[in-house]
């Protein structure tokens, strides 16, 4: 497979996203060596006891040398910092992106670093768990899955094209979007139910009039769900939040507009309103399962679709 083997990829960071890339390059042979970078030595020396790579570097730049592929896998807010250390060490040619899920802030932060001789092409791989570190990846997290690709405006046309079929045999469908509506399609179907969710059980956590044996012992009517998007990794969402700001505000007004609107109905008991509204909404929960990103079973598929198995 020429086109889609790669010499050397360098992962740069090596949580859920990076590990479980690790192992699907592995499985699949997409790569000749793997080369893994991230800063805390615990963290790298964990990797090297999982053999997710074949070298290992607390030096990212030390890692993307004669790499033909490098991927960024860090939280959004370190990637002009993770730009400046690498930009000299970069192999003319190579492919950079990363697997951020803000993108107009990804590109502002990386690309005054980037040399004009490397190809970079930003990446969102849709998929993920409520757990992190390199012992949380699984080579099939991509599978079915959606990665939007954001080439900024002149980006070589060879290179997407390579990235795509790389992303397309770990498991992924690959969509070319622009990156500001990017940003705002993840502010409404990622970014906001994170948000909510982590307010909704910073709620219960507050309330003394509910025990919290009580919202743990009942959490099966609906509010385990919000907690498995509420835990995830407090760091990433944090530079979510910061960086997908506008976008993210605006899909909150939004929010907040229709929370008004659901309270006055609530309020004048307007019964008429509120089976419309959630007849309408049935409705994208269907399309949800149809488009194949859902398992129809009362658990949300969650026992189906986490996979206990670690390469």
């Amino acid at each position: 497979m020429p086109d889609i083997h790669f010499e050397k990829v360098a992962l740069i960071g090596i949580g859920l996203i990076g590990s479980s890339l690790a192992r699907v390059i592995r499985r699949v042979g997409l790569a000749g060596e793997i080369a893994i970078s991230t800063r805390r030595a615990e963290t790298l020396a964990r990797a090297r006891e999982l053999r997710l790579g074949d070298s290992y570097h607390p030096d990212a730049a030390e890692a993307v040398r004669n790499a033909e592929l490098v991927i960024v896998c860090v939280p959004v807010g370190a990637s002009g910092a993770v730009a400046a250390d690498i930009a000299g060490a970069l192999l003319p040619g190579a492919i950079v992106t990363d697997v951020g899920s803000t993108k107009g802030s990804v590109i502002s932060q990386m690309q005054p670093y980037l040399p004009e001789n490397v190809h970079f092409v930003p990446g969102h791989p849709i998929a993920g768990t409520e757990h992190s570190g390199p012992d949380a990846g699984f080579a099939e997290l991509f599978e079915g899955r959606w990665c939007i690709l954001t080439p900024p405006e002149g980006t070589d046309a060879g290179a997407v094209a390579r990235l795509s079929r790389f992303w397309e045999h770990c498991g992924s469908t690959v969509d070319i979007m622009d990156p500001q509506h990017h940003d705002m399609v993840l502010a409404i179907v990622s970014h906001l139910p994170h948000i909510i969710a982590y307010n909704i059980v910073g709620t219960a956590d507050d309330l003394e009039t509910v025990t919290k044996s009580e919202v743990i012992k009942y959490s099966a009517s609906g509010f385990r769900d919000f907690t498995r998007l509420a835990a995830s990794d407090p760091t990433m969402w944090r530079d979510v939040c910061l960086h997908n700001r506008d976008a993210i505000l605006e899909m909150l007004s939004r929010f907040s507009e229709d929370l008004s609107a659901l309270q006055r109905a609530i309020r004048w008991g307007d019964g008429d309103k509120l089976f419309e509204m959630f007849t309408r909404t049935r409705e994208i929960r269907r399309s949800i399962i149809e488009a194949g990103q859902e398992i129809d079973v009362p658990d949300f598929g969650r026992h189906v679709l986490s996979h206990p198995h670690k390469d």
